[in-house]
C-alpha cells in the first residue's frame, strides 16, 4: 500500500515534519485528501493483514506514533498495534514495538519464507525503498495505490529511472470524493514491447 503523488512520490505524505531526508519541504500532500471512502479501502484492506513488513525508517515512524492510537475500536490502530511486525533490516538492533521480528541474513530468503507460511495477507505500508525491491524481486503479489491530485516536483520516488520494468494488471480504480485514485494492481510479469502499425 502506498501514498503516491500523481509525479510518483511517496516522501512525508503525512505532516510537513514527517521525513524531511534531503531536503524534502513538501510534507504533509497526502492529508487534505483523506476522507471516509479512502479509509473504508483501508480499513477493508487492513482487516485481510496477518502481518505486516516495514523498511526500518517508516517501521521507527510507525513504532512512535501507532503505539499512542490504542483506542480498541479503531480497527485499523488494533490491527497495526496487535498483528506481527517484521522488519527489514540490517541497521536496526532493536524493535521494542510489539511483536516485532527483525529480518536479518538475506531479506528476500525471509521475506519468501513469510509468503510461504499458511495465513492471509503479509502488507508492506509504505516503505517506498522496499517496496519497490521487492517489486523487482517478484515478492509482490497485489499493488495498492492512493494517488492525491497534487505534483510535487521533489522527494523519493517509488519507480526510479533505470529500474526493472515491471507488468502489472489492473483489478480495481476507484475516485474518492475527496479526489484520490485509488488503484489496485496484480503483478503480471515483465512487460511486453511492440511497434503501433496504423490500419
Amino acid at each position: 500500500m502506498e501514498f503516491l503523488s500523481l509525479d510518483g512520490v511517496y516522501q512525508g505524505p503525512g505532516s510537513p515534519d514527517e521525513d524531511t531526508t534531503d531536503g524534502f519541504t513538501r510534507g504533509g500532500w497526502f492529508v487534505p485528501f483523506i476522507d471516509d471512502a479512502l479509509m473504508r479501502s483501508v480499513i477493508a484492506w487492513v482487516t485481510e493483514a496477518d502481518g505486516f513488513l516495514f523498511g526500518r525508517r517508516t517501521y521507527e515512524n510507525f513504532a512512535r506514533d501507532w503505539p499512542k492510537m490504542d483506542d480498541p475500536n479503531d480497527p485499523v490502530a488494533s490491527k497495526l498495534n496487535g498483528a506481527p511486525k517484521y522488519v527489514a533490516s540490517t541497521s536496526l538492533e532493536r524493535a521494542l514495538w510489539a511483536p516485532s521480528t527483525i529480518l536479518s541474513g538475506d531479506i528476500f530468503d525471509g521475506i519468501a519464507a513469510l509468503k510461504a507460511k499458511p495465513g492471509r495477507e503479509l502488507q508492506i505500508h509504505g516503505s517506498g525503498r522496499l517496496a519497490y525491491s521487492l517489486l523487482a524481486a517478484g515478492l509482490v503479489d497485489e499493488l495498492r495505490l492512493m494517488v492525491a491530485p497534487v505534483v510535487l516536483g521533489q522527494g523519493r520516488k517509488l519507480f526510479r529511472d533505470g529500474g526493472q520494468p515491471l507488468g502489472f494488471r489492473p483489478s480495481k480504480a476507484e475516485v474518492t470524493p475527496a479526489g484520490l485514485t485509488i488503484q489496485v494492481y496484480e503483478k503480471a510479469g515483465t512487460p511486453t514491447f511492440a511497434t503501433y502499425s496504423p490500419s
